[in-house]
């Protein structure tokens, strides 16, 4: 399985995929804003996702859904930064999901021991050379554009090659910029610049991503391409009935050899990823 250097040990040599859990310590997260926006419940949340089997717990400071509106740095950086000391210090491993630079290096400075930029290091110009300078695990997403218009982006000649070649491109850049390729994990964004039909294609051929030589990270939990699946004469399935259908993913990304799945429910994704390396050990 590939992985990508600079884990913490108890990381670094497990033959399993890995459980991050979403910690959003925003009011307008898709499926939890506002739950978690105390540093104090933050804090006991992330604990709680540890304990139910994340292996690095996610904290986000600033929403991606559709639509959203970007925060400032000093916003990001005060809802971010006291819960990722938080959480380092109770010695769990923490990723930082930001598009900055300064809460990027900030947070590192706090504990976080990976970066996930949604943006792929193309939302702000620093990023990649403060990345090569940190020398940690940086989560490269596939991105177009800003939340407020991706919507408007999600035109494709091939979905599954221009997704890789767009990914291949900015793994150019990472590498131009310093990053070490060993440091780099790949995210194919789901539900980011993709319409709900988009999406299946990309989990469809996990082999052509898988094929660019890089750790995966999968996120799929709770989207909206899953409550469009599941839709009945009432609509789509809402945000919080679609746990089942996420587990499925996790199981299939699991059998895939994905590196890691980012969900919020952790104990149903630890449990998928469990019964997945029992029948791989056979």
């Amino acid at each position: 399985m590939l992985r990508p250097s600079g884990l913490p040990e108890a990381l670094q040599n497990l033959e399993r995929t890995l459980v991050m859990g979403v910690l959003n310590v925003t009011p307008d997260s898709f499926s939890d804003g506002g739950k978690f926006s105390d540093t104090q419940h933050a804090i006991a949340q992330g604990m709680r996702l540890n304990s139910t089997g994340a292996d690095i717990i996610d904290v986000g400071g600033e929403s991606t859904r559709p639509g959203a509106s970007r925060v400032s740095v000093q916003e990001e950086l005060d809802r971010v930064i006291p819960v990722v000391a938080g959480l380092a210090e109770l010695g769990i491993t923490v990723s930082v999901d930001t598009m900055r630079a300064g809460v990027a290096r900030e947070a590192t400075m706090a504990g976080a021991k990976i970066i996930n930029d949604v943006s792929g290091g193309k939302s702000d110009p620093d990023m990649l050379a403060t990345m090569a300078e940190l020398a940690i695990p940086f989560i490269l997403m596939h991105w177009r554009g800003p939340s407020d218009e991706m919507t408007t982006l999600a035109t494709y000649q091939d979905v599954v090659e221009d997704v890789c070649a767009e990914l291949e491109t900015q793994v150019t850049r990472a590498i131009e910029s310093g990053i070490k390729r060993e440091n780099i994990v790949l995210d194919p964004g789901l539900g980011f610049a993709k319409t709900v039909e988009q999406n299946w294609p990309i989990l469809q051929n996990l082999e052509a991503l898988q094929s660019l030589g890089f750790p995966l990270l999968v996120g799929a939990s709770r989207k909206k391409f899953l409550g469009e699946l599941l839709a009945d004469e009432n609509g789509a399935r809402g945000v919080d009935e679609r746990e089942a259908a996420t587990t499925a993913l996790t199981t299939m990304l699991a059998l895939r050899r994905v590196w890691a799945v980012r969900v919020h429910n952790t104990q149903d994704a630890f449990d998928a990823v469990t019964v997945v390396q029992r029948l791989q050990t056979l």
